[in-house]
């Protein structure tokens, strides 16, 4: 049996021993995404407004970011989610039902010059927050 430097069992032995060495297959082989990530393996979530916050920017931005805390239905863990658009912290109260979606930083991190946040708020009461800050649309009452 050959067991040259590129024979097909060389090959394959060497690939299973460096598998771990690839961060991708590590977190679909450990399920560390299941394990970890507060929102689970969906894109979305349903959380509670606890409350509103500011954050500074990193530097070399300034300026105030406006977050708020938030609590998943789901679980029941707490975390901070970035509130986009302009003046669309107003329509939020606290006690509202929020959707959260993830932020799209690299590797499932912070996105640019938000510290430490790593959702989004995308609804309000089911009613999507881009339509409600243009005007379109009413904010629904819980």
């Amino acid at each position: 049996m050959p067991r040259g430097e590129f024979a097909a069992k060389e090959l394959m032995k060497h690939r299973k021993q460096h598998r771990l060495l690839k961060k991708w297959w590590k977190r679909k082989y450990f399920n560390l995404k299941q394990k970890y990530d507060p929102v689970g393996c969906v894109p979305m979530a349903k959380a509670l407004v606890l409350q509103k916050f500011q954050l500074q920017q990193k530097q070399p931005h300034s300026g105030l970011i406006k977050c708020v805390r938030v609590q998943l239905i789901k679980n029941g863990s707490v975390v901070g989610a970035y509130v986009p658009y302009d003046g669309s912290i107003n329509f939020i109260d606290e006690h509202d039902e929020v959707t959260i979606q993830g932020l799209g930083g690299s590797q499932r991190g912070q996105m640019g010059c938000i510290p430490g946040i790593k959702y989004r708020v995308i609804a309000i009461n089911g009613t999507d927050l881009y339509q409600i800050t243009k005007g379109k649309k009413d904010k629904p009452k819980r």
